[in-house]
């Protein structure tokens, strides 16, 4: 920190300005900075950009994890551009990208309102947000006791009178009640973010709106979602991430029902690279699953780009 000293000028004029040197305060300040930081640094070498780096020369080169590298140039990713497997579950990643985003976001705005003025708001938040922290082995057990063909489900319609009622743990149903359970699980742990943004925008903003004759979409359109934007653009970039990484769900509704895992219909990316390079053929192909981790994460990086400048819009101060 430079401190700044008035001094006389020669002749009688007015003071003039010298700067002095750093405070001591501000060199021990400079001289923690690298102890303090490069621990962090160390572990995120070690940790991330070490393997980014040995995954993208590893994409380059066929390896089964044993024998030595083989260099495949661009090959991996033509093998991928080739594989229907992996086209299937980058369609279904990019579904639950959009649809299941969607969803989940309309659906926390929608309970955000509703829950703005509701008397024990915190309670509700509090249920609302639970099944994002349940872990995925119980809604595949709950799945199981609800929608097998002998399930709670099908006996409810089995006693309404439907003789063949669906299977709805077949593989043409389960990806849809996959994405059905991702949007009641998601959706309270955006509803409590953006709620926390919502209850600081101040009261008196709505009731000049009321005074003014706007009904609830009108204070939703001009008042809520202006005010809370921001918050709104960080959790687009949080779902984009996490819609990614989307395994453990599909592995437990999949693999519970299945004697060979989930079906193919249900892979996501995250799920294609853990089959090809732990539980598909014998002999790992980790050269293609490299390529396919590099790919997914180039995606995300682009998406997460073009969703930063779409929502990028000059603060509301209030």
């Amino acid at each position: 920190m430079a401190v700044l000293t008035a001094g006389r000028r020669e002749g009688g004029g007015p003071p003039a300005l010298s700067r002095n040197r750093e405070t001591p305060l501000a060199i021990k300040r400079r001289r923690l900075f690298w102890p303090f930081v490069a621990p962090s640094l160390a572990f995120l070498a070690l940790f991330y950009i070490g393997p980014l780096l040995f995954g993208i020369w590893t994409s380059f080169h066929r390896w089964d994890g044993f024998s030595a590298m083989e260099w495949n140039g661009l090959g991996s990713y033509r093998a991928l551009i080739d594989d229907p497997f992996f086209r299937t579950s980058m369609l279904n990643t990019f579904k639950i990208l959009v649809f299941v985003g969607l969803a989940v976001f309309v659906l926390a705005f929608a309970l955000t309102m509703v829950l703005r003025e509701m008397a024990g708001k915190k309670f509700v938040r509090a249920v609302i947000f639970f099944p994002h922290i349940v872990n995925a082995m119980v809604f595949g057990v709950l799945a199981g006791f609800l929608f097998n063909p002998g399930g709670l489900v099908n006996s409810a319609l089995s006693a309404m009178g439907v003789q063949d009622p669906p299977k709805w743990l077949g593989s043409d149903n389960i990806f849809p009640l996959i994405m059905a359970t991702m949007v009641c699980t998601s959706t309270g742990f955006y509803v409590a973010i953006i709620m926390a943004a919502v209850d600081n925008i101040p009261t008196y903003l709505y009731e000049d709106a009321e005074l003014a004759g706007a009904g609830a979409f009108r204070k939703f359109w001009h008042i809520t979602l202006p005010l809370s934007w921001d918050v709104v653009t960080v959790c687009a970039v949080l779902w984009t991430i996490s819609s990614v990484k989307v395994f453990e769900l599909v592995l437990v509704f999949g693999g519970t029902f299945t004697t060979n895992g989930p079906p193919i219909e249900t892979w996501t990316s995250a799920l294609y690279i853990y089959r090809n390079a732990f539980a598909g053929s014998d002999i790992p192909q980790f050269g293609v699953v490299c390529a396919a981790g590099i790919t997914s994460l180039v995606l995300v990086a682009v998406f997460t780009v073009v969703l930063r400048r779409l929502m990028r819009r000059d603060p509301v101060e209030y």
